[in-house]
């Protein structure tokens, strides 16, 4: 019988691969409400239900796994934050320069000199560039499309990553000083029961407000199945992933979308599939793996190139679809190749030191008629 590595591939290619496929999707499901802004997802309202948003129930799923599993790799608080300011923010940065700089002068309907002067232009920069001060307008860009509420919506969900990496911090420098791993299941617990009261889904923020800008339902939302990631990495001796679980769980899902169970159902389903099926992911697509590390980038600049296509004329759903996915694609390969890859190459210099020998004292002879010690 052929052994699991000959038969699956490296789980960084299954993440990798349903990373991508989760980004095309996110850019397939924004298509309806970017023409149709009364329409929230491209399957029909009387379903409740979006595949965009159990797309990024899975993103957050395998984020809180793999960033557990980074800080169990080494768990130094400066060095962990260092790679995950160097993971998000230089392709941040780049869609940001290129999105004020130059989509933004290019198609603004204001004249050049109000749109420079104009405080949002840069509040837009600075503050997105923050996150946490998210903007979504620039002066007159896209302000005569069907949906001109958002230049740039995809990127929402960005601050929430952060706060789940603020999460990984704080627990893993709590359990440094000795609690024990189930300490996860009372981080879990609180999450479940917060998000019961706040009530967010793909429809509605919830209750609670917002951490400035960000709304504190949808982030406790995607916080669970970022926490339940993290609780399969820190018991992935004790906690089996079968192909068989993740499918009977998405049925169960799909049979309690229209019940308020649905909630808890989807969290789990996305989180437990996601991360099983990376983890079974078929060895023949692994030769494939250089061409879908570039999701990040395909999911930043998906929405503005879809606005674009918009201005150009595009009015149909399935056109819009058929342009913005491999154009997508492609800007998010070029991000890969020339934004991602060498900043993560400073990576090198964030290595732990080597643990610290203690020299072994020599051994003296012994004096003359000493007694020795047997074995």
């Amino acid at each position: 019988m052929p052994s699991s590595s000959e038969i699956h591939a490296n789980p960084n290619t299954g993440f990798a691969w349903l990373r991508m496929i989760g980004a095309v999707t996110v850019i397939v499901d924004h298509s309806m409400p970017l023409l149709h802004p009364q329409r929230l997802t491209i399957f029909p309202a009387s379903w409740h239900m979006s595949p965009g948003y159990l797309a990024l129930m899975g993103f957050f799923a395998m984020s809180g796994y793999q960033i557990q599993d980074s800080w169990a790799r080494d768990a130094s608080w400066w060095r962990f934050a260092a790679r995950r300011l160097l993971r998000i923010m230089p392709p941040l940065v780049v869609v940001l320069l290129v999105t004020v700089f130059v989509i933004g002068p290019l198609v603004t309907t204001w004249p050049a000199h109000d749109y420079w002067t104009h405080v949002q232009t840069w509040r837009y920069l600075v503050g997105t560039t923050v996150l946490f001060y998210l903007q979504h307008q620039l002066p007159g860009v896209f302000t005569g499309n069907p949906y001109p509420f958002s230049v740039n919506g995809a990127i929402w969900t960005l601050p929430m990553e952060l706060l789940g990496y603020a999460l990984v911090l704080v627990v893993g420098l709590v359990m440094l000083i000795g609690v024990p791993r189930w300490f996860l299941f009372l981080v879990l617990g609180g999450m479940v029961y917060t998000d019961s009261v706040l009530r967010a889904t793909f429809e509605y923020h919830g209750a609670g407000g917002s951490l400035l800008v960000v709304p504190i339902g949808s982030t406790v939302s995607f916080l669970v199945p970022f926490v339940i990631g993290m609780v399969l990495h820190a018991y992935r001796d004790r906690i089996p992933l079968r192909p068989w679980v993740a499918m009977a769980l998405f049925a169960a899902y799909l049979a309690l979308s229209q019940t308020p169970a649905s909630r808890y159902a989807l969290a789990l389903s996305a989180a437990y599939g996601s991360i099983t099926l990376a983890m079974h992911w078929p060895r023949k697509l692994e030769a494939a793996a250089p061409h879908v590390y570039g999701s990040y980038g395909t999911y930043i600049w998906g929405f503005p190139i879809q606005q674009l296509l918009i201005l150009a004329g595009v009015r149909q759903v399935w056109l819009l679809i058929l342009l913005a996915v491999p154009v997508s694609y492609v800007v998010g390969q070029l991000s890969w190749h020339y934004v991602e890859k060498p900043t993560q190459r400073l990576r090198r210099h964030l290595t732990p030191p080597p643990p610290v020998r203690r020299p072994v004292p020599p051994r003296l002879p012994l004096a003359a008629g000493a007694p020795t010690r047997r074995a």
